[in-house]
Protein backbone atom coordinates (compact mmCIF):
# COMPACT_ATOMS: atom_id res chain seq x y z
CA UNK A 1 0.00 0.00 0.00
CA UNK A 2 1.53 3.69 -0.92
CA UNK A 3 0.76 5.94 2.11
CA UNK A 4 0.23 9.83 0.37
CA UNK A 5 2.08 12.10 0.95
CA UNK A 6 0.76 15.71 -0.25
CA UNK A 7 -0.83 17.84 2.05
CA UNK A 8 -4.05 17.07 1.52
CA UNK A 9 -3.80 13.36 1.78
CA UNK A 10 -5.88 12.14 5.05
CA UNK A 11 -3.23 11.30 7.72
CA UNK A 12 -4.63 7.43 9.21
CA UNK A 13 -3.07 6.25 12.65
CA UNK A 14 -3.67 3.31 14.74
CA UNK A 15 -4.14 3.03 18.44
CA UNK A 16 -0.85 1.24 19.99
CA UNK A 17 -3.33 -1.03 21.75
CA UNK A 18 -4.76 -2.31 18.80
CA UNK A 19 -1.51 -3.60 17.56
CA UNK A 20 -2.53 -7.70 18.84
CA UNK A 21 -4.54 -10.33 16.95
CA UNK A 22 -6.81 -10.71 20.39
CA UNK A 23 -6.49 -11.01 24.22
CA UNK A 24 -6.50 -14.64 24.02
CA UNK A 25 -2.82 -14.64 23.04
CA UNK A 26 0.50 -12.57 24.49
CA UNK A 27 0.52 -9.21 23.86
CA UNK A 28 3.33 -8.08 21.64
CA UNK A 29 5.86 -5.97 23.15
CA UNK A 30 5.81 -2.30 22.53
CA UNK A 31 8.56 -2.07 19.99
CA UNK A 32 7.61 -5.19 18.09
CA UNK A 33 4.12 -3.12 17.59
CA UNK A 34 6.00 -0.32 16.67
CA UNK A 35 7.80 -2.53 13.67
CA UNK A 36 4.28 -3.88 12.84
CA UNK A 37 3.13 -0.54 12.14
CA UNK A 38 5.95 0.15 10.21
CA UNK A 39 5.88 -2.98 8.18
CA UNK A 40 2.24 -2.63 7.36
CA UNK A 41 2.48 0.72 5.56
CA UNK A 42 -1.23 1.11 6.09
CA UNK A 43 -0.62 3.68 9.01
CA UNK A 44 1.04 7.10 8.81
CA UNK A 45 1.03 7.59 12.51
CA UNK A 46 0.92 5.95 16.05
CA UNK A 47 -1.30 6.85 19.13
CA UNK A 48 0.02 5.98 22.27
CA UNK A 49 -1.74 6.47 26.15
CA UNK A 50 -0.18 6.65 29.24
CA UNK A 51 0.86 3.87 31.40
CA UNK A 52 1.84 5.35 34.47
CA UNK A 53 4.37 2.02 35.04
CA UNK A 54 5.82 2.37 31.37
CA UNK A 55 9.44 3.83 30.95
CA UNK A 56 8.98 6.18 28.18
CA UNK A 57 12.88 6.81 27.31
CA UNK A 58 13.16 4.15 24.50
CA UNK A 59 10.12 5.36 22.55
CA UNK A 60 12.47 8.53 21.53
CA UNK A 61 14.75 5.85 19.84
CA UNK A 62 11.91 3.77 18.63
CA UNK A 63 10.73 6.28 16.61
CA UNK A 64 13.21 7.16 14.89
CA UNK A 65 14.20 3.30 14.32
CA UNK A 66 11.12 2.36 13.06
CA UNK A 67 10.31 6.02 11.17
CA UNK A 68 6.87 5.54 12.42
CA UNK A 69 5.49 9.34 14.43
CA UNK A 70 3.82 9.28 17.52
CA UNK A 71 1.55 12.15 16.55
CA UNK A 72 -1.00 11.71 19.43
CA UNK A 73 -0.08 10.99 23.29
CA UNK A 74 -2.99 10.93 25.83
CA UNK A 75 -4.62 9.50 29.03
CA UNK A 76 -7.23 8.98 31.79
CA UNK A 77 -7.72 11.43 34.07
CA UNK A 78 -9.54 11.97 37.15
CA UNK A 79 -9.96 15.49 38.64
CA UNK A 80 -8.47 16.86 41.78
CA UNK A 81 -6.12 13.69 41.42
CA UNK A 82 -4.47 13.30 37.98
CA UNK A 83 -3.72 16.69 37.69
CA UNK A 84 -0.02 15.76 37.73
CA UNK A 85 0.20 13.43 35.60
CA UNK A 86 -1.45 15.13 33.00
CA UNK A 87 1.15 17.80 33.17
CA UNK A 88 3.93 15.14 32.67
CA UNK A 89 2.11 13.93 29.80
CA UNK A 90 1.80 16.91 28.08
CA UNK A 91 5.46 17.52 28.47
CA UNK A 92 6.68 13.92 27.38
CA UNK A 93 4.14 14.02 24.41
CA UNK A 94 5.85 17.30 22.95
CA UNK A 95 9.11 16.31 22.76
CA UNK A 96 7.76 12.62 21.48
CA UNK A 97 6.43 14.53 17.79
CA UNK A 98 2.96 14.38 19.48
CA UNK A 99 0.66 17.58 18.26
CA UNK A 100 -2.96 16.27 20.17
CA UNK A 101 -3.02 14.73 23.68
CA UNK A 102 -6.03 13.05 23.64
CA UNK A 103 -7.97 13.24 27.51
CA UNK A 104 -10.39 10.77 28.71
CA UNK A 105 -11.83 13.01 32.01
CA UNK A 106 -13.94 10.85 34.30
CA UNK A 107 -17.71 12.03 34.72
CA UNK A 108 -16.42 11.71 38.81
CA UNK A 109 -14.02 13.25 40.56
CA UNK A 110 -11.34 11.77 43.13
CA UNK A 111 -13.67 11.94 46.01
CA UNK A 112 -16.63 10.59 44.42
CA UNK A 113 -18.43 13.74 43.84
CA UNK A 114 -20.27 14.31 39.95
CA UNK A 115 -17.76 16.71 38.29
CA UNK A 116 -19.26 19.81 36.72
CA UNK A 117 -19.05 21.59 34.05
CA UNK A 118 -16.92 24.53 34.94
CA UNK A 119 -14.28 21.79 36.84
CA UNK A 120 -14.17 20.11 33.23
CA UNK A 121 -13.37 23.64 31.49
CA UNK A 122 -10.90 24.57 34.64
CA UNK A 123 -9.28 20.86 33.73
CA UNK A 124 -8.65 21.71 29.93
CA UNK A 125 -7.55 25.33 30.59
CA UNK A 126 -5.06 24.27 32.59
CA UNK A 127 -4.02 21.39 29.68
CA UNK A 128 -3.99 23.85 27.29
CA UNK A 129 -1.99 26.06 29.53
CA UNK A 130 0.87 23.57 29.36
CA UNK A 131 -0.40 21.97 26.06
CA UNK A 132 0.85 25.32 24.68
CA UNK A 133 4.43 25.72 26.11
CA UNK A 134 4.83 22.08 24.72
CA UNK A 135 3.49 21.93 21.41
CA UNK A 136 1.16 18.84 22.34
CA UNK A 137 -2.29 20.91 22.34
CA UNK A 138 -5.29 18.71 24.81
CA UNK A 139 -8.51 16.99 22.83
CA UNK A 140 -11.62 15.93 25.08
CA UNK A 141 -12.63 12.75 23.75
CA UNK A 142 -16.47 12.06 23.63
CA UNK A 143 -16.32 8.76 25.26
CA UNK A 144 -18.59 6.65 27.93
CA UNK A 145 -18.15 6.68 31.73
CA UNK A 146 -16.49 10.41 31.05
CA UNK A 147 -18.39 13.61 31.94
CA UNK A 148 -18.91 13.80 27.68
CA UNK A 149 -21.45 10.88 28.23
CA UNK A 150 -24.29 12.98 29.01
CA UNK A 151 -23.14 14.67 25.12
CA UNK A 152 -25.45 17.77 26.13
CA UNK A 153 -22.88 19.53 28.56
CA UNK A 154 -19.70 19.31 25.73
CA UNK A 155 -21.72 22.53 24.77
CA UNK A 156 -22.04 23.77 27.61
CA UNK A 157 -18.38 23.12 28.49
CA UNK A 158 -18.00 25.11 24.78
CA UNK A 159 -19.70 27.95 26.32
CA UNK A 160 -17.14 28.37 29.83
CA UNK A 161 -14.22 28.16 27.69
CA UNK A 162 -15.52 30.99 25.24
CA UNK A 163 -15.87 32.90 28.36
CA UNK A 164 -12.19 32.65 28.90
CA UNK A 165 -11.46 33.57 24.58
CA UNK A 166 -10.44 29.63 24.41
CA UNK A 167 -12.26 27.13 22.07
CA UNK A 168 -13.04 23.52 22.60
CA UNK A 169 -11.00 21.26 21.27
CA UNK A 170 -13.11 17.69 20.97
CA UNK A 171 -12.20 14.12 19.80
CA UNK A 172 -15.11 12.54 18.02
CA UNK A 173 -15.20 8.42 17.90
CA UNK A 174 -18.84 7.97 16.55
CA UNK A 175 -18.73 4.82 18.29
CA UNK A 176 -19.74 5.65 21.39
CA UNK A 177 -22.95 7.84 20.53
CA UNK A 178 -24.24 5.35 17.76
CA UNK A 179 -23.44 2.31 19.50
CA UNK A 180 -26.45 3.69 21.77
CA UNK A 181 -29.24 3.66 19.11
CA UNK A 182 -32.09 1.69 19.80
CA UNK A 183 -30.51 0.30 23.48
CA UNK A 184 -32.99 2.70 25.58
CA UNK A 185 -30.84 1.76 28.68
CA UNK A 186 -27.72 3.16 26.86
CA UNK A 187 -29.68 6.04 25.64
CA UNK A 188 -31.07 7.13 29.25
CA UNK A 189 -27.38 7.27 30.37
CA UNK A 190 -27.08 10.00 28.18
CA UNK A 191 -29.84 11.85 28.92
CA UNK A 192 -30.75 11.33 25.12
CA UNK A 193 -34.83 10.40 24.93
CA UNK A 194 -35.62 7.36 22.44
CA UNK A 195 -38.20 8.96 20.27
CA UNK A 196 -39.98 6.96 17.63
CA UNK A 197 -36.50 6.54 16.48
CA UNK A 198 -34.40 4.95 18.92
CA UNK A 199 -32.21 7.80 19.31
CA UNK A 200 -31.84 8.74 15.63
CA UNK A 201 -32.80 12.00 16.14
CA UNK A 202 -29.62 13.27 18.16
CA UNK A 203 -27.33 10.20 17.33
CA UNK A 204 -27.30 9.10 13.53
CA UNK A 205 -26.06 10.68 10.13
CA UNK A 206 -28.03 13.08 8.15
CA UNK A 207 -29.52 14.32 11.21
CA UNK A 208 -29.15 18.46 11.72
CA UNK A 209 -29.52 18.02 15.45
CA UNK A 210 -27.17 15.33 16.05
CA UNK A 211 -24.96 15.82 18.50
CA UNK A 212 -22.09 15.19 16.25
CA UNK A 213 -23.36 17.36 13.42
CA UNK A 214 -23.53 20.50 15.74
CA UNK A 215 -20.04 20.07 17.10
CA UNK A 216 -18.35 19.49 13.65
CA UNK A 217 -20.04 22.48 12.46
CA UNK A 218 -18.57 24.37 15.25
CA UNK A 219 -15.21 23.90 14.63
CA UNK A 220 -14.64 22.06 18.01
CA UNK A 221 -13.75 18.42 16.34
CA UNK A 222 -9.98 18.81 16.35
CA UNK A 223 -8.98 14.98 15.98
CA UNK A 224 -11.21 11.17 15.34
CA UNK A 225 -11.25 7.47 16.20
CA UNK A 226 -12.64 4.93 13.73
CA UNK A 227 -13.84 2.30 15.13
CA UNK A 228 -17.05 0.49 14.10
CA UNK A 229 -20.54 -0.17 16.07
CA UNK A 230 -23.85 -1.70 15.19
CA UNK A 231 -27.13 -0.34 16.67
CA UNK A 232 -28.83 -2.30 19.11
CA UNK A 233 -26.42 -4.50 20.40
CA UNK A 234 -27.06 -5.09 24.43
CA UNK A 235 -23.65 -6.09 25.84
CA UNK A 236 -20.59 -7.97 25.08
CA UNK A 237 -21.33 -11.23 26.95
CA UNK A 238 -17.34 -12.64 26.53
CA UNK A 239 -15.84 -10.13 29.11
CA UNK A 240 -16.79 -8.19 32.04
CA UNK A 241 -15.92 -4.85 33.12
CA UNK A 242 -16.59 -5.96 36.94
CA UNK A 243 -18.19 -9.15 38.54
CA UNK A 244 -21.18 -7.64 38.24
CA UNK A 245 -21.12 -5.68 34.94
CA UNK A 246 -21.00 -7.49 31.21
CA UNK A 247 -19.09 -4.87 28.94
CA UNK A 248 -20.36 -2.94 26.95
CA UNK A 249 -20.64 -3.30 23.05
CA UNK A 250 -18.64 -0.61 21.59
CA UNK A 251 -17.38 -2.59 18.91
CA UNK A 252 -18.90 -4.65 16.25
CA UNK A 253 -15.78 -6.02 13.48
CA UNK A 254 -15.79 -4.02 10.72
CA UNK A 255 -14.44 -7.77 9.05
CA UNK A 256 -16.36 -11.02 9.17
CA UNK A 257 -15.34 -13.05 11.95
CA UNK A 258 -14.52 -16.69 11.51
CA UNK A 259 -17.08 -19.12 13.39
CA UNK A 260 -16.68 -18.67 17.40
CA UNK A 261 -14.59 -15.43 17.37
CA UNK A 262 -17.48 -12.88 17.86
CA UNK A 263 -20.51 -13.78 20.42
CA UNK A 264 -23.71 -13.30 17.88
CA UNK A 265 -23.50 -14.12 14.47
CA UNK A 266 -22.34 -10.76 12.11
CA UNK A 267 -23.89 -8.84 9.79
CA UNK A 268 -22.53 -6.57 7.06
CA UNK A 269 -25.72 -4.53 6.68
CA UNK A 270 -25.17 -3.57 10.54
CA UNK A 271 -21.88 -1.20 9.70
CA UNK A 272 -24.14 1.20 7.82
CA UNK A 273 -25.16 3.44 10.03
CA UNK A 274 -21.70 4.19 11.82
CA UNK A 275 -20.05 4.07 7.97
CA UNK A 276 -22.86 6.98 6.86
CA UNK A 277 -21.22 8.97 10.05
CA UNK A 278 -18.02 8.38 9.18
CA UNK A 279 -18.37 9.80 5.50
CA UNK A 280 -20.40 12.49 6.99
CA UNK A 281 -17.08 13.62 8.65
CA UNK A 282 -14.63 12.66 5.68
CA UNK A 283 -16.93 14.71 3.62
CA UNK A 284 -16.64 18.03 6.27
CA UNK A 285 -12.74 17.52 6.51
CA UNK A 286 -12.36 17.73 3.33
CA UNK A 287 -14.63 20.45 3.01
CA UNK A 288 -13.26 22.46 5.91
CA UNK A 289 -9.15 21.41 5.70
CA UNK A 290 -9.50 20.23 9.28
CA UNK A 291 -8.94 17.89 11.29
CA UNK A 292 -7.62 15.69 8.34
CA UNK A 293 -6.37 12.92 10.26
CA UNK A 294 -8.29 9.81 11.71
CA UNK A 295 -6.99 7.24 14.34
CA UNK A 296 -7.79 3.23 13.50
CA UNK A 297 -8.78 2.14 17.29
CA UNK A 298 -10.14 -1.55 17.54
CA UNK A 299 -8.90 -2.62 20.98
CA UNK A 300 -9.38 -5.16 23.22
CA UNK A 301 -10.81 -4.48 26.42
CA UNK A 302 -14.25 -5.60 27.91
CA UNK A 303 -16.06 -2.61 26.28
CA UNK A 304 -14.59 -3.47 22.70
CA UNK A 305 -13.27 -6.72 21.61
CA UNK A 306 -12.17 -8.52 25.16
CA UNK A 307 -13.04 -12.06 24.85
CA UNK A 308 -13.79 -12.03 20.94
CA UNK A 309 -11.35 -14.28 18.74
CA UNK A 310 -10.79 -12.65 15.75
CA UNK A 311 -7.99 -10.41 14.91
CA UNK A 312 -7.92 -7.23 15.73
CA UNK A 313 -5.13 -6.21 13.68
CA UNK A 314 -6.48 -7.62 10.65
CA UNK A 315 -9.77 -5.22 12.07
CA UNK A 316 -7.09 -2.19 11.99
CA UNK A 317 -6.05 -2.98 8.88
CA UNK A 318 -9.43 -2.98 6.92
CA UNK A 319 -10.75 -0.19 8.85
CA UNK A 320 -7.82 2.20 7.45
CA UNK A 321 -8.26 0.59 3.28
CA UNK A 322 -11.61 1.48 3.88
CA UNK A 323 -10.90 5.40 4.89
CA UNK A 324 -8.76 5.90 2.17
CA UNK A 325 -11.08 4.40 -0.64
CA UNK A 326 -13.44 6.13 1.18
CA UNK A 327 -11.11 9.64 1.16
CA UNK A 328 -10.03 8.84 -2.69
CA UNK A 329 -13.87 8.75 -3.75
CA UNK A 330 -14.74 12.13 -2.04
CA UNK A 331 -11.89 14.06 -3.13
CA UNK A 332 -12.24 12.79 -6.71
CA UNK A 333 -16.27 13.62 -6.45
CA UNK A 334 -14.84 17.15 -5.37
CA UNK A 335 -12.64 18.03 -8.22
CA UNK A 336 -14.70 16.15 -11.23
Amino acid sequence: MVVASEPAALQIGINLDGVLVHDGLSTPQAQTRMAWVKHSGAFDYIEKNIDPTEDFAPYFQWVEQHGVPIRVFGGIFCAHQDEHRMRWGLRTGGPLGAKIFNMQLYARRSDGREISDREVADFFLEAMEHGSQSGCLPSLEVHVDMWSERFARVEAVANLLAQSNVDLRLTLDHSHLIFKIDNPEELGLSSVEPGSDGGRHRLAAGNPKAFYTQWLKSGWVVHAHARSVATGVAHNPRARRTRELQGRAIQYPFVQPGTGQFHSDWNEQRLQEWKAAVRELLVHMRQQKSPQQISCEFIPFADYGGGARYSIWDNNLACAQWLREEWATIQAAATS
